[in-house]
């Protein structure tokens, strides 16, 4: 019997079902502009006679969504295949920050004064997901990461392509975060997600040395969060 991929999400007595927050990889997936697009084919084919259908892939790990290595940043910094897992699992906030045009204040994540928080994810509306790469989006201050950090931030989490303002050469964002023990997801599709509290399943394929690693991520809705 071929195995439903729908009764994966499907949630057992008592628990909600789980979300795909992943954006689909396929050809047109939109990339960074100049970035490495992903692409796949076939090399063997049951129809012309061979005896299973194998595929061939290519493209940039930053394609779809994705964990930055701090690698990606810093020469010296850790690859993907050093991406730890905890950060990666685990109970989240999801945050509306659609109205913010430009900087995102730690004011406007909607978290109470000194409450620590591990992992958060912006939901902008500046996605890939609608099949096109948004020309800006918003990113947080300095201050605000700096904050979240002490908190005890671990993971911060967008929709958008990335942490750091699209024009950013610096990426100060990624530094601050990475420099502070924080790791970086990028391009999730949060447009089905209601904002608040979440628990987050969303592990790095374990890649070795590379810059990125792609992910697929999924929330457990919490009723009434």
């Amino acid at each position: 019997m071929v195995h439903d991929p729908a009764a994966d999400v499907t949630a057992r007595p008592g628990e909600s079902a789980l979300h795909d927050i992943s954006i689909l990889l396929r050809r047109g997936t939109p990339e960074w502009p100049g970035d490495t697009p992903f692409d796949c084919r076939w090399t063997c084919r049951i129809s012309d006679g061979a005896s299973v259908n194998l595929s061939a892939t290519e493209g940039s790990p930053h394609v779809g969504t994705h964990a930055d290595a701090p690698l990606h940043v810093r020469d010296g910094w850790p690859a993907s295949d050093a991406l730890p897992l905890h950060p990666f699992v685990g109970p989240c906030l999801v945050a509306d920050v659609r109205g913010c045009a430009r900087t995102i204040e730690l004011e406007q994540l909607g978290l109470p004064d000194d409450q620590s928080v591990e992992r958060v994810l912006l939901m902008t509306g500046r996605t890939i997901a609608d099949g096109a790469f948004p020309t800006a989006w918003p990113a947080l201050s300095a201050r605000c990461v700096d904050a979240l950090v002490r908190r005890g931030l671990l993971l911060l989490a967008v929709d958008c392509p990335s942490v750091d303002d699209r024009e950013s050469k610096t990426l100060d964002i990624h530094q601050r975060l990475f420099a502070g023990g924080a790791f970086v997801m990028e391009n999730l599709d949060l447009r089905d997600v209601p904002p608040g509290r979440h628990d987050l399943v969303a592990l790095p394929l374990r890649v070795e040395g590379l810059d990125a690693a792609p992910v697929r991520a999924a929330l457990r809705l919490r009723p009434g969060a």
